[in-house]
């Protein structure tokens, strides 16, 4: 393809409960993106309800395709493809994406590809200006994932560890859950803890006392619920002492892993990510190991369709794409299935 020739790529992300769709351009890189959060409409249930997520899917998508092409000023027919996550995620939300991409792309006579949600979070922090240089170690903590990866080119990955039940996201929502925090729980948690004496409890840090660069979460979870069975008017302490926790354990493995695979730099990425207690440790562990540590910025921690659509271009422009016009999703799938670039 000549560089005179400017391809855009439309990006839709419907994975979960948010509703993202985003525009990425050869020549100006991300050039809009919107975002529509069902958290509102989850939070009285305390959780996601998936036939919910995928109503208001139906609903977001298309109206949130036509203001993103409006906000760019652009038309379908500018479209050089159409890139959409396919999975993980909820199998009813990510079916809702799936079939609009693939009715568009099938009618507008361009390509459609089916992105892997967590390549989208892996790569987000290259929609930054300054980006991470491969290879690199990747930490993706998000509600439903905790992976850590050797990441030695695009579609050239090896998961290195990961967890063996609850994700790290998971536990906070569920430890948030158990003090009677709002959802989400996470934020909530975080700002709780704010407030807690990290000195009064003192909870253990999963599987950091052996090798091995997986984790455990659920453990840490109960182990607060406990406390907090004894200790119900200390909220904010037990929320301070397993945030400290997670962290610790979440950056003990970060520095394993880099020590590992010899690398110099570490990717974080996820909806944990945004966690800036989180980022406090990590950074303070790059500082000591020299090691560059690069996130995403806030609003591209959490799912989004901007992701999603870099993922797609970068693809898209290498030639791959969807072999026929069938919707089909995988709502479970590897990242070491993926091909490379």
């Amino acid at each position: 393809m000549s560089v005179e020739h400017n391809f855009i790529t439309l990006g839709i992300e419907s994975s979960c409960d948010e509703t993202g769709i985003g525009l990425y351009a050869t020549k100006q890189g991300l050039i809009a993106h919107r975002l529509f959060s069902q958290v509102n409409i989850h939070a009285e249930y305390g959780g996601v309800v998936p036939e919910l997520a995928s109503r208001e899917h139906i609903q977001r998508i298309v109206p949130l395709v036509k203001m993103v092409l409006a906000d760019a000023n652009l038309n379908l027919a500018d479209l050089g493809g159409i890139a959409y996550t396919a999975g993980p995620g909820l199998a009813g939300a990510l079916l809702v994406g799936a079939a609009v991409a693939k009715s568009l792309a099938w009618g507008l006579g361009i390509n459609a590809l089916a992105v892997h949600h967590m390549e989208g979070h892996l790569l987000a922090p290259l929609l930054e200006n300054l980006q991470p240089k491969m290879p690199f170690v990747a930490l993706l903590v998000s509600g439903g994932h905790s992976l850590l990866v050797d990441v030695r080119g695009i579609g050239c990955y090896k998961i290195l560890g990961q967890s063996l039940d609850d994700a790290a996201g998971e536990a906070f929502d569920k430890t948030a859950k158990i003090l009677g925090l709002g959802y989400p729980g996470g934020p909530a948690l975080a700002k709780l803890a704010e407030e807690g004496d990290e000195s009064v409890f003192k909870f253990p840090r999963p599987m950091t006392n052996r090798p091995g660069l997986d984790f455990s979460f659920s453990g840490l979870k109960t182990f607060a619920r406990n406390t907090f069975i004894q200790h119900p008017q200390k909220k904010a302490d037990i929320a301070k002492a397993f945030e400290v926790a997670s962290i610790q354990t979440l950056t003990i493995k970060c520095r394993r892993a880099l020590e590992q695979t010899g690398y110099k730099t570490l990717v974080v990425a996820g909806g944990v990510s945004a966690n800036l207690a989180l980022r406090k440790r990590l950074d303070i562990m790059g500082e000591n190991l020299k090691v560059a540590v690069f996130y995403p910025r806030q609003e591209f921690c959490t799912d989004n369709g901007a992701m999603i659509a870099l993922v797609g271009h970068l693809r898209l422009l290498q030639g791959q794409c969807d072999s026929d016009n069938n919707i089909n999703i995988k709502p479970r799938w590897s990242l070491e299935e993926l091909l490379a670039v």
